[in-house]
């Protein structure tokens, strides 16, 4: 990733000729109600917003723990947040601070990698910031996410009683990250095809398909990022006032998942988990939920309830991703 064999770029802004070619020029879909998009001297973005019916729906993400696949990555997790307030994402600004040594290459590969996922889900790129600096030894990325929903979700809407679903499986961004940055920690316990299978999970991140599917049903949606399955939980018990119970054992785990977390020694439940939606629902919604996902070949399982009271899992938003990093 090092510039050894050419002048390093400046640090700060990036020339006016670059930011056009390699920056600028990858902005998503264009959406008519966006007035003032991107560009040179332009310090924010204009947005028509007298036609839209609904809610804006507003929600901002870094990427910390990734290099590889993180412009994608960056997207997504910020798709999943407005995603789980019933949102259609339509608008994106992007920060992107560039370690000095990684150059414009890392810029306009991130850039392809934001604009390829935008524009699979008809989001318009409409700001932000890049810049080259010397402060950082790791990329810095951030993004602002902001769709219209026709819904208002409220964790005070929850009951006990209410079951919890989720989909997919635990730990798959934290997996993901490490197939992608860190292989060499799974090569003496995972086969090659195995490593590949879960780098391919990095397509697997986005929740949006199955909140659309469970949005007109749902009391409540999330996505469990740092922590996990068992942060996401807490973080909807907090909300709510409620307890909750659940059976670890129902928690899904991939095989591959299972052996890392033996071999590594990381709870697959605390392991940060974007890419699965966690929803709260009546008990006379969820068949017709597992109904709705398993038609679109979405794995889910119902893994708990809510209680009055504390429930049998400790509050806890610990991650399990910085101790793998570190080993």
């Amino acid at each position: 990733m090092k510039n050894e064999n050419r002048d390093l770029l400046p640090v700060g802004k990036l020339p006016p000729g670059i930011l056009k070619s390699q920056v600028l020029s990858m902005a998503g879909i264009n959406r008519s109600e966006v007035l003032v998009g991107p560009g040179i001297g332009e310090d924010a973005a204009v947005i028509d917003l007298s036609d839209i019916r609904g809610f804006l729906v507003v929600a901002s993400d870094p990427v910390v723990g990734a290099s590889i696949n993180s412009g994608r990555l960056l997207v997504n997790i910020n798709v999943n947040d407005v995603a789980c307030k019933g949102a259609d994402p339509a608008y994106f600004t992007v920060t992107l601070l560039c370690p000095r040594n990684m150059g414009i290459e890392f810029v306009e590969r991130t850039m392809k990698e934001i604009d390829s996922a935008c524009r699979e889900m008809n989001i318009s790129i409409i700001g932000g910031h890049t810049e080259i600096t010397d402060r950082y030894e790791h990329p810095v990325l951030s993004g602002t996410m902001m769709g219209i929903s026709s819904y208002n979700y409220s964790a005070s809407d929850i009951s006990s009683g209410d079951l919890i679903l989720m989909t997919k499986h635990a730990g798959l961004e934290g997996m993901s990250i490490l197939a992608n940055d860190r292989p060499d920690l799974f090569r003496s316990f995972l086969s090659p095809e195995e490593i590949s299978e879960v780098t391919g999970w990095s397509r697997s991140l986005s929740i949006y398909r199955e909140s659309k599917l469970l949005r007109d049903i749902a009391k409540f949606m999330h996505d469990p990022t740092e922590g996990g399955i068992i942060g996401g939980i807490s973080e909807i018990a907090e909300l709510s006032g409620f307890g909750v119970h659940i059976d670890p054992g129902d928690i899904p785990i991939h095989d591959i998942t299972r052996k890392a977390s033996i071999n590594l020694g990381f709870d697959h439940s605390h392991m940060i988990s974007s890419g699965v939606l966690v929803a709260v629902l009546e008990p006379s919604r969820s068949e017709e939920a597992l109904s709705r996902l398993a038609h679109e070949n979405i794995q889910a399982s119902v893994i708990g309830h809510m209680v009055k009271g504390k429930g049998n899992i400790e509050i806890s938003t610990q991650e399990e991703l910085w101790r793998v990093l570190d080993l």
